[in-house]
């Protein structure tokens, strides 16, 4: 471990994860690592609410792309970047990025997007960019609404979408292709069960931000204690069951696709850049 340590008096820094569940011990492992190179004590809790960003109750978090871009929209400052994770399959390219990936049942008759009409689907939740946003954005951009599928539904979780998929209790969803490789690892009877029609993306993927609890100087040290992990083979090592090869810096341009798509969908005009 690297030597950064900070006053050991701080208080604990705390992270939350708003993302799926299936990667809770991941993130629970990143945050002790964090905790272990700067000398602080840490915790994770569950991301159950935006006001937890919004006041600054969490000082770290694991949070998906949309609701970032929703809450700068809100307020400038409101978040800063951290670092974004890099994942350990040959598709990402070793960038920060990630996917949408539409699936069925193995036994489906559908082998694309545009055979989905008039079926069911569930999206995640409304403030999920893979599983939710892109989809629509597909939508507008084939000039149809959601009444292209026959009915639907929300889930509430990408791991619920996919086990709805599997019972044959909705014909098809997207999913965050890193939520789906994961549950693949830990479940390779998926991969007999499931096929995937259309993949949406790329796109940047889900960040690490803080929230203003976190002061900017010690905002830095975590943000390097972070992509300093997939230098340490044994920190490598408690990343890899959530297919994370390491974090690295990530700019908040990276984003601007998301807003693009977000303002498609919502019929905004474009914002208007004030010059300095």
């Amino acid at each position: 471990m690297c030597d950064t340590a900070v006053n050991a008096a701080v208080r604990t820094l705390v992270f939350a994860n708003f993302l799926a569940p299936n990667m809770t011990p991941t993130y629970t492992a990143v945050a002790a690592q964090v905790g272990q190179r700067l000398g602080v004590p840490t915790a994770l809790v569950e991301g159950t609410s935006v006001d937890q960003l919004r006041q600054a109750s969490v000082d770290i978090a694991f949070l998906c792309g949309l609701p970032y871009v929703r809450l700068l929209q809100e307020r400038a400052g409101m978040l800063r970047l951290l670092a974004a994770p890099v994942l350990d399959e040959p598709r990402y390219g070793g960038r920060p990025v990630y996917f949408s990936d539409v699936i069925v049942r193995r036994d489906s008759p559908c082998r694309s997007f545009a055979e989905l009409r008039g079926r069911s689907w569930a999206h995640n939740v409304e403030d999920s960019y893979s599983g939710c946003l892109l989809t629509r954005y597909e939508l507008h951009r084939m000039g149809e609404s959601e009444s292209f599928f026959g009915r639907v539904t929300f889930s509430g979780g990408h791991q619920e979408s996919i086990r709805r998929v599997v019972a044959g209790e909705v014909e098809a969803s997207a999913i965050d292709s890193h939520v789906l490789g994961v549950e693949r690892v830990r479940d390779p009877g998926l991969t007999r069960q499931l096929r995937v029609v259309a993949v949406f993306g790329p796109s940047a993927i889900p960040p690490v931000v803080a929230t203003p609890s976190l002061p900017d100087d010690l905002g830095a040290q975590v943000a390097s204690a972070l992509t300093a992990l997939g230098d340490d083979p044994a920190s490598r090592a408690q990343l890899a069951p959530g297919m994370i090869r390491r974090y690295v810096p990530i700019a908040d341009e990276a984003y601007d696709e998301m807003r693009r798509m977000l303002d498609a969908v919502e019929r905004r005009p474009p914002a208007i850049r004030v010059p300095a």
